[in-house]
């Protein structure tokens, strides 16, 4: 198995041919239609790589999506090309479509997923950096750390930011990550391009703890319980990244402890270019729940339509 996701690995390297970026490519009817061909075809697959049963088949399907994504994208202008058919895995953009970011889950079994992705520039001819998942061998501080594309915290990206600075650019990307059966994570990470090349990690999360010297993270990764649903994305109308506050609990399967969301909710605020952790967002306390009386109290009809 691991030979297996290995050779998807070394499929998914293939795919880059960097060139010269163009300014204003446009895709000709010709290169439309076969675009349009391709993508029926990598919609299938990634169908198949989330829904079917058996793994070789989920693997099978993998290394052909990555190869026929690899023939379709050499296609001239294809970054224009939205493939918006493909429903299984995430295609995102900033919003001046300097580039696009690629991203699918493969299921390997209940206590292992892996991730493929790769980063698309917007260019004429194919400018393209695969994204390799090491997180299964990574050691030490994840959220202190500094990946490149070869040596990538995979996720299944479902958002990313811009953040506009004095000193450039950056992009919050949040993901989801399967992890384990019992364990799933949720990561921010932070993607910069550093002399053209895309780099994962950056200290823009600021933590100021009472009795505590003020620290940052290159990234915010958090582990949570498989039955329950976390919060972690940027909310438009707070204007802050909003997370849900999680609480160590003895696991109900026998392995120790896991966390839970506890009704509360932490973020970070952005403040000259930085995103300052705030520990609490919503201080206000009810005094009764929010329905003080049963909700059949008032009718008039009972249960079946008739006057009471």
């Amino acid at each position: 198995m691991k030979k297996i996701i290995a050779l998807l690995s070394a499929c998914l390297v293939v795919l880059c041919t960097p060139v010269n970026a163009q300014k204003t490519p446009l895709l000709s009817p010709a290169d439309q239609q076969s675009l349009h061909a391709y993508e029926d075809t990598l919609a299938l697959l990634t169908y198949a790589i989330v829904n079917d049963s058996l793994p070789e088949n989920r693997f099978g399907a993998c290394r052909a999506f990555i190869l026929k994504l690899k023939t379709a994208l050499k296609t001239e202008n294809s970054f224009h090309y939205p493939f918006k058919r493909i429903k299984s895995a995430s295609i995102l953009y900033p919003p001046d479509s300097t580039f696009r970011l690629i991203t699918w889950q493969l299921y390997v079994d209940k206590d292992e997923y892996r991730y493929y992705g790769a980063i698309q520039m917007r260019s004429k001819n194919l400018e393209l950096y695969p994204l390799i998942d090491r997180s299964f061998e990574m050691q030490g501080n994840l959220e202190q750390s500094v990946f490149t594309p070869s040596q990538w915290y995979g996720a299944l990206y479902y958002n990313l930011k811009e953040v506009k600075t004095p000193n450039g650019n950056y992009y919050l990307v949040f993901g989801y990550d399967g992890y384990e059966f019992f364990q799933k994570r949720k990561v921010i990470d932070v993607l910069t391009f550093k002399d053209g090349q895309p780099v994962f990690g950056a200290p823009v999360f600021v933590h100021e703890e009472p009795n505590r010297p003020a620290y940052t993270k290159n990234r915010v990764l958090i582990e949570y319980s498989a039955e329950v649903e976390v919060k972690l994305n940027y909310d438009e109308a707070f204007e802050k990244v909003m997370m849900d506050h999680l609480i160590a609990m003895p696991s109900p399967y026998g392995d120790g402890v896991t966390n839970y969301p506890d009704g509360s909710y932490e973020a970070y605020e952005l403040k000259k270019g930085l995103w300052y952790h705030v520990s609490k967002v919503f201080h206000q306390v009810q005094d009764e729940p929010p329905l003080p009386n049963p909700i059949l109290d008032h009718r008039t009809k009972n249960i079946f339509g008739k006057n009471k």
